[in-house]
């Protein structure tokens, strides 16, 4: 009983993009209520974006930096994917990996009982695993799109066993992808989320709960032949500082009627092509609805929204019923508000779970990677409709502004949603009572398999071989 209750040290270790920072904070916020110490690493960009949602008189959370090599056209600002240029992004990548020898002192220095990563490190967990420290993967995106990925590696050529889920005509890219993904992790091992997932111990987390993953969750358990754990909703509560009040985004939703808006935006990490940006501008228009919509480009390139909106006339045609925002809003602060109806979204996994806790019926324009997949699960659990593309890949105005339409005034729809954000919040904390069940019992298990000498033992051994391999 003595063990169980040892406050025990945790290094969180996510990829370098704000939708996975978002959840492994919103995890070492709830486990730092549990007798958990928990080491945050990220680069001091992405560090800097989350320290006032920290709470430094919370000492059960500590910020650690960790410093990427310096590359030609990779500043530090440019350490994170918030605003980066899609370009960039191999460049992002090729830094992350070279800092796995300042990752490994990092652990050295720290010492931590568990390590918590994320799914393109798997040098990670095998840096751990040299210091006798468990490794548990904690996966951000979802379930349903992880057993699919699972499948194709493990099942090639047997169909998804849930009709329900499958990828649509036009979404030929998407199954390319998966297959040529599939095929080169068979030949090289090169698929990082299949390496990462087969390298944690016998538990993975995932972001997600039973009430729309459970059937998931078993099957992806089979595949992988690991117990995987939901975290739950992870959610980050809105706050109700007066800096938020004020802003006039607030100000404005505050003068609309009950349910009456939707709110738009797809993420901190897609950007939208001319097309798409304009379709969806001209069904907004269309659609006759209140709107706020979240505009963003990447950071470094000169694009004039203004200029963009007057070339379609946008305000004049408008008037007071949408306001267009660059930059950034307090999304769950929107979200949560009663004048909300709806929810035009790219189906990014955070997104989708954030929208389901405050009860906010999607629109849902699946964009690329795991969105469409996703979008499919929206439909399925009732918690939003598809703007569907037709076969060419455009986005139709009419389409955008029918679905919009047809989201606000589905009363069935409405209860749906309904019900999944009660569902929500009436769990509580289930999920975190099991996950650190789960932690404990791998810290617990590693001091019975391992002596005390065998850590360090691994620590001069790897060192050495840092030293050598620099040299």
């Amino acid at each position: 009983m003595a063990c169980m209750q040892k406050k025990l040290s945790v290094l969180m270790f996510p990829w370098l993009g704000h939708g996975h920072i978002s959840p492994f904070l919103e995890l070492a916020k709830k486990l730092g209520q549990r007798n958990f110490i928990i080491y945050l690493c990220s680069t001091p960009v992405n560090l800097k974006s989350i320290e006032k949602k920290v709470g430094f008189e919370d000492s059960s959370i500590k910020l650690v930096e960790l410093h990427l090599p310096n590359l030609p056209d990779l500043p530090p600002y440019y350490h994170t994917t918030n605003g980066l240029p899609s370009h960039l992004m191999p460049t992002l990548k090729k830094a992350f990996d070279m800092s796995k020898y300042t990752f490994f002192d990092i652990l050295v220095k720290y010492k931590p009982d568990l390590l918590v990563y994320d799914f393109l490190q798997p040098w990670a967990p095998e840096a751990a695993f040299k210091l006798d420290i468990p490794a548990v993967q904690f996966i951000t995106s979802s379930t349903i799109q992880t057993a699919v990925l699972f499948h194709a590696y493990k099942k090639p050529d047997v169909e998804f066993p849930y009709s329900q889920i499958y990828y649509r005509d036009y979404e030929t890219a998407n199954v390319a992808e998966l297959r040529k993904s599939v095929d080169d992790h068979k030949r090289d091992r090169s698929n990082l989320i299949i390496d990462c997932i087969e390298k944690s111990s016998k538990v993975v987390l995932i972001k997600g709960f039973n009430e729309i993953d459970e059937k998931y969750i078993k099957y992806l358990s089979t595949l992988c032949e690991k117990k995987i754990v939901p975290v739950g909703p992870l959610v980050q509560e809105p706050t109700n500082n007066a800096e938020d009040e004020n802003l006039e985004t607030i100000k404005w939703l505050e003068k609309k009627k009950k349910a009456s808006t939707v709110f738009v935006s797809f993420g901190t990490e897609y950007f939208l092509s001319k097309e798409d940006f304009e379709a969806i501008a001209e069904g907004l228009l269309h659609s006759n609805v209140n709107f706020i919509w979240v505009v963003r480009f990447p950071l470094g390139e000169k694009m004039c929204l203004e200029d963009k909106l007057q070339q379609l006339r946008f305000y004049e045609r408008v008037g007071d019923r949408g306001m267009v925002v660059e930059g950034w809003v307090p999304q769950t602060k929107i979200l949560g508000h009663p004048n909300i109806g709806g929810f035009v979204s790219h189906c990014g996994w955070n997104s989708v779970i954030e929208s389901m806790k405050f009860g906010v019926p999607i629109i849902a324009m699946p964009m690329h990677i795991d969105q469409p997949i996703n979008a499919r699960l929206v439909e399925e659990v009732g918690a939003g409709i598809e703007v569907l593309r037709s076969h060419d890949l455009k986005l139709h105005a009419k389409q955008v502004a029918c679905v919009i339409r047809r989201v606000l005034n589905d009363e069935y729809l409405k209860e749906k949603v309904s019900g999944l954000s009660y569902q929500i919040q009436m769990k509580r904390d289930e999920e975190i009572d099991q996950v650190e069940k789960e932690l404990r019992k791998l810290w617990i298990q590693k001091k019975i398999c391992c002596g005390s000498g065998t850590r360090m033992q691994g620590i001069i051994q790897v060192r050495k071989s840092n030293q050598r391999m620099v040299n």
